[in-house]
Order: C-alpha cells, then structure tokens, then sequence
C-alpha cells in the first residue's frame, strides 16, 4: 500500500492551479491506495506563489498533486512515498551486482538476479536489526540501573536513577509492535551474539550531548522521546566505527547501507503516535510488485544489451577507449543508458542525476562529470536516432514550455 507522509500543503495556499499555470501539463500515475481512498499523482509545472504576487521561475518545476475524493493537497519537493528500499538504493545494488558480475567467470545471470534480491532482502533485515539496536540498548541501560540498585552501599544517585532512556515511550511501542515481533522470529535476529556492541555504544552515548540534553531536560514528552530515537539513529549510529565495524563483520551487503536504512527508520518514526494500544506500521520491502520488477529488469537488460551499450559509450568518448575507462565508471554509464531506454516512465534528467550522485560516491573524484559528459552525448545521439521515447511521467522534462 503507498501511503504519503505528513508534508501536505493544502492547495489553499495557493491560487487554483488554473491561476498558477498558465499553461497546464499534467503527467498522471496512478497510486494504489491512500488510506482507502483512490488517489492520483499530478505532476505538474508550477510557479511559486510568494504573498500576494506571483515569483516568475526562469524553470519549470515539478510538484506533485495528490487527488483524493476531489480535494487535491501539494505535496512538497520532500515529500516521499513510504517505501522501505529507495529507488537509490535499488539502484546501487544492482551496481554493485553487476560489479560483482563481471568479476566471476561462470557467466550464470539466473544466479546474480538471486544474489541482486538477497542483497536487497538484507537491507530490509539490517532495517529490523537497527531497531532491534534501540531496544537493546535501553534494555543494557535497564541492566545498569539494576546493578546499581544492588550495590551494598548505593549512592542516592543509584536509588534515584534517571529512567527516562528505560522507560522511553516510542522504545516502548517498539518492544509491542507485532511486526518487529514477526520479523525477528522468523529471521531468528538478536543481539545475542555481539553483546559488547550496544554495551560500547551504551557508554558511548553517555556522553554523547544530544543525549545528554535530552536525559537531564525537566520536561517530558512522546515528542521528545520520538526526536531522540531519531536522532541516534540518523546521527550518532552512523558515525559509530564501532557499530561500521560489527555490520561489515557480519555481513559483506551492509557496507553502504546503514545511511539509506537510517533515513528509512526516520521516516517510519514520523508515523508513530501517542495513543494508547498504537501499533505503528513498519516500512514493506517493497512499495509494490514494480520496485522488484524495476531493479531485475534494469539488471537483466544491462547485461544482454552491454555490447550495444558499450559501443555507443564508445563512440562517444574522444581520445579515450573503452578498455581504457575505469570499470566503475563504465558500470554507472551501461545502467543510465539501460533506464534511460527501457523505462519510458522514469525522465531522463531524473535518471542522469541519480547516475551522476552514485558515480560521485562509487567512482573517482572526477567521474561524476567524465560520466555527466559522456552520458550527454550518448542522449543527444539516442534522441537523434529515435532510439528511446517517453511517456507519462517519462516526459517531464521533456517538453520545455516557458510560463507567459
């Protein structure tokens, strides 16, 4: 089921959009469901109403429209659909797939598809692992308030412990939740056997500030309780070598996961709320059956068409030869090319800026813009040879109209 997150701007706030466009091209896609009710998405070029006039853009930009029983709501540039694996991510596994392709020699495409989904399936259990992090380090805080209760001489600090990490309120809707509960039962995952981690990062987080502020701040509330959870999952996890550590001892698919996995256990706190018997709703792998179709595909068919890609990347290289281009380099190129052609709902501008970003962190310094270069080239010549059309949402960006 899509659902849309909070950030809804109501279309209140601005003029009607016959008002706003003076032109009107819509790109519709068809959602699911919204809470039951049937939605549609606009894609819509805008002006920005700023007060009481309109501020001319010298570009066309692109919002999204959510209909649902004849009330539209703008939803802002980041807004998002709850999805558990990114269109990003999907996209730097299926690199990282096809990397580890064209390293083995056995040539067997059955058997990297089957490796391509269960590096995908393992972001969705380092997703569940990560929570289960949370509740495992409130329950090592627990074990120290414990101890110190049954020292022989307690301090009055040890008879009055400070229990507002134990007793965290969007923690205690974690250990309820019936589908963590579900998850970790059938995938058997526990902290069990890498105890020292969530206890060095316990005492690590001792100290750290925002946690600090947070245990000694007089006031208490769920939203306090919510806003650190996020933060030491979107800030201090990621910057813990220790915790970087542990995942790349466990398991090779979680090397580059940790941000995108954080940024998705973010989004799925801001769902979370302070009602009795609240049962949250975990993020799915997959919004739907074409998250999965779109990363096999897109793996599939880079691989049967690589010649005919390679050489139009050859062509389009000057005083270089393809044997010469950093591999990496050439993997990124052949997976902008393979979605620029077969996904005609998927703008071309959308997928060179996904490309140019991986090949910013995944490739050399100077990658992002040999790729951006070449890719242009190789757009201008697949334009001019008919070799791509888009359609619905495909063609924004395609058609560049100036609003009178």
């Amino acid at each position: 089921m899509a659902k849309c997150n909070k950030y809804f701007i109501k279309s209140k706030r601005y003029r009607p959009k016959s008002e706003v466009l003076t032109r009107t091209l819509e790109r519709e896609a068809t959602l699911q469901v919204f809470q039951g009710l049937s939605v549609q998405a606009l894609y819509l070029p805008y002006m920005a109403y700023n007060g009481k006039r309109f501020k001319r853009k010298p570009v066309i930009f692109t919002k999204v429209v959510l209909r649902v029983k004849e009330k539209e709501y703008f939803c802002t540039e980041n807004c998002g659909f709850f999805i558990m694996i990114s269109r990003r991510l999907l996209r730097i596994k299926a690199l990282m797939a096809l990397y580890a392709f064209n390293r083995r020699d056995d040539g067997d495409l059955v058997k990297a598809e089957k490796e391509l989904l269960f590096s995908i399936e393992k972001s969705f259990e380092l997703y569940h692992y990560i929570l289960l992090l949370v509740i495992e380090l409130a329950d090592v805080a627990g074990e120290k308030i414990d101890l110190a209760l049954r020292k022989k001489i307690p301090t009055k600090e040890d008879l009055n412990p400070n229990r507002r990490f134990v007793d965290n309120m969007l923690i205690r809707q974690l250990r309820d939740n019936a589908e963590l509960k579900k998850f970790i039962a059938s995938r058997k995952i526990s902290w069990a056997n890498n105890p020292e981690i969530p206890r060095t990062l316990y005492n690590k987080m001792l100290k750290w500030e925002p946690f600090v502020e947070y245990m000694n701040n007089e006031k208490n509330s769920y939203n306090s309780d919510k806003k650190i959870i996020s933060k030491l999952v979107t800030e201090f996890f990621p910057v813990s070598d220790d915790l970087l550590s542990g995942f790349e001892e466990q398991s090779i698919f979680w090397n580059d996961d940790l941000d995108y996995v954080a940024a998705m256990i973010e989004k799925t706190f801001r769902k979370f709320r302070n009602e009795a018997g609240f049962q949250g709703s975990l993020m799915p792998l997959y919004r739907n059956d074409d998250d999965e179709q779109y990363v096999l595909k897109l793996f599939r068919k880079v691989i049967l068409r690589w010649k005919e890609f390679s050489d139009m990347i050859d062509r389009n290289t000057t005083n270089w030869e393809v044997e010469r281009i950093a591999l990496m380099d050439i993997l990124v190129m052949q997976l902008a090319i393979t979605e620029i052609v077969e996904f005609p709902e998927i703008p071309v501008k959308v997928t060179l800026n996904e490309y140019i970003e991986i090949a910013k962190y995944y490739c050399t310094s100077k990658s992002s813009t040999f790729v951006n270069g070449i890719l242009d080239k190789v757009v201008r010549e697949m334009k001019e040879k008919d070799v791509f059309r888009k359609s619905g949402r495909g063609l924004v960006g395609e058609i560049e109209e100036e609003l009178d």
